[in-house]
């Protein structure tokens, strides 16, 4: 079976994506499978300009506006690379972004295609504040997951409170399969160790919906408290210059390190002690999981994915979002009793290997690929 991993950012790229598919196709390529990957450069802009038309709703009621006109222009750019590209055929075509799949369906309506929805992109712009909530480009948006019903052959997404939050969009939410992201246990290599300092990392792009205001400002309850601690910041983002501000401001500049984007950090984080990350909104939060994969002791937020993955007091602590005190008490919880954060630590990385392992999401992967052979 011949299998096309249509993406919409290189595989190089940060996210939970990007970081799984290599993977897979590594794996079904071991198995014997024939697979490819195809994505945009992000080099690629306004070379589209086919018309544009969806079966569902008519998109040029909410023209005009930036966030739809980038959309709708990164469409025609991806349907023009995809032309150029694209020389020969395959019996399926796996799609990982709204715009891949549309366009794949729209190209070569012969074969089946299937679509994982890793994200909601509407709520991440409104929580980053780049759209208002009900606004015209949050309806275009949230129209796309009709289209999207309406349009491929099967719908999945990673992760059962996803799907909820989808099917108020789509007509037959019942028929939205679940693959949970999963993770090659080989990238994760924990390594005992003994910190002075507790270590606390987060890894993330920097923007508002990830929270992190929360935890500077969680964090410098700690200190002021009594405790020390070290924060390590992996990521960029537009928030960056806002963060050292308020880092500065809240005194507790010396302790935090912004280290800007790393391509593995999975080999840097093994030597920490927390994973901490407040998300405002989280679809699945794929680097919980590798956290929990490197031994790390958990802590989040009870949204989305998040609580999906931590059971609180067993395997990690959820805190309520926008609660800077409570992710200080949860924090402080762990600083106290080194042997209380162990035992999370072990606990949230045998629920990983057991529940995110790559190998089942082969297994799930192939159940689904197998029903579309000929």
């Amino acid at each position: 079976m011949n299998i096309l991993q249509a993406l919409f950012f290189p595989p190089e790229q940060p996210g939970g994506v990007s970081s799984m598919v290599p993977y897979v196709q590594e794996r079904f390529q071991r198995m014997g499978w024939e697979m490819e990957m195809f994505s945009l450069p992000k080099r690629i802009r306004n070379k589209g300009s086919e018309e544009v038309g969806f079966e569902t709703f008519d998109w040029k009621v909410y023209a005009g506006h930036p966030v739809v006109d980038k959309y709708i222009q990164t469409y025609k750019d991806y349907v023009w690379w995809t032309k150029l590209r694209i020389r020969k055929s395959y019996d399926l075509i796996h799609a990982h972004h709204p715009i891949a799949a549309l366009v794949m369906k729209k190209l070569f309506p012969d074969t089946p295609v299937l679509m994982t929805v890793h994200s909601s992109y509407e709520r991440e712009l409104i929580l980053n504040g780049k759209i208002a909530s009900g606004g015209p480009e949050h309806s275009f948006l949230t129209s796309i997951y009709r289209e999207l019903e309406s349009t491929v052959d099967q719908l999945l997404t990673v992760s059962h409170s996803f799907k909820q939050y989808i099917s108020d969009y789509v007509q037959d939410a019942e028929r939205i399969g679940v693959i949970p992201n999963g993770f090659d246990e080989k990238r994760f290599r924990p390594m005992p160790h003994e910190n002075a300092v507790p270590q606390f990392i987060t890894v993330c792009r920097l923007v508002p919906a990830k929270g992190l205001d929360t935890l500077l400002r969680a964090c410098a309850e700690l200190k002021q408290r009594g405790h020390s601690f070290v924060l390590h910041l992996i990521g960029d983002g537009d928030s960056r210059p806002e963060l050292e501000k308020l880092a500065v401001e809240l005194n507790i500049y010396e302790e935090t390190i912004f280290y800007g984007y790393m391509l593995h950090p999975e080999e840097f984080m093994p030597f920490f002690d927390v994973f901490v990350l407040p998300s405002r909104a989280e679809s699945f939060g794929s680097v919980f999981a590798e956290a929990a994969l490197c031994w790390l002791a958990l802590v989040g937020t009870d949204v989305g994915g998040i609580s999906e993955q931590i059971e609180h007091g067993v395997n990690g602590l959820l805190v309520p979002v926008d609660d800077a005190h409570a992710l200080c008490l949860a924090l402080e919880k762990l600083v106290l009793d080194p042997s209380y954060r162990y035992n999370l630590a072990r606990a949230a990385g045998e629920k990983a290997k057991r529940m995110y392992s790559l190998n089942r999401v082969i297994h799930q992967m192939k159940s689904v690929y197998d029903t579309y052979r000929k």
